[in-house]
């Protein structure tokens, strides 16, 4: 599950709202241990996604770097590389 939570900060463009929503998903779904939360506890569930969402947001909005901004695409194509690597037969 956890696996799919990427590093958001220092990106151009940023982060979408999507993408932190996503991550914050991930995190509680590991937390909780579950990956589809039961009718009574799917109110507290959504709950804890939007206040990890929330503070995510925020933390990614207050944080600064003098380090120049990554771009996706390479990063990807460095991650694939790495997979390879790791993977190979």
């Amino acid at each position: 599950m956890c696996r799919n939570i990427r590093t958001l900060y220092n990106f151009d463009p940023p982060a979408s709202e999507t993408e932190i929503r996503a991550a914050a998903l991930q995190y509680v779904r590991k937390i909780s241990g579950f990956n589809k939360p039961s009718q009574a506890n799917e109110e507290a569930f959504a709950r804890a996604v939007d206040a990890v969402a929330h503070a995510s947001f925020h933390l990614l909005s207050d944080l600064q770097t003098n380090a120049p901004a990554k771009n996706r695409d390479v990063e990807a194509a460095k991650a694939r590389a790495r997979a390879a690597q790791r993977f190979a037969a």
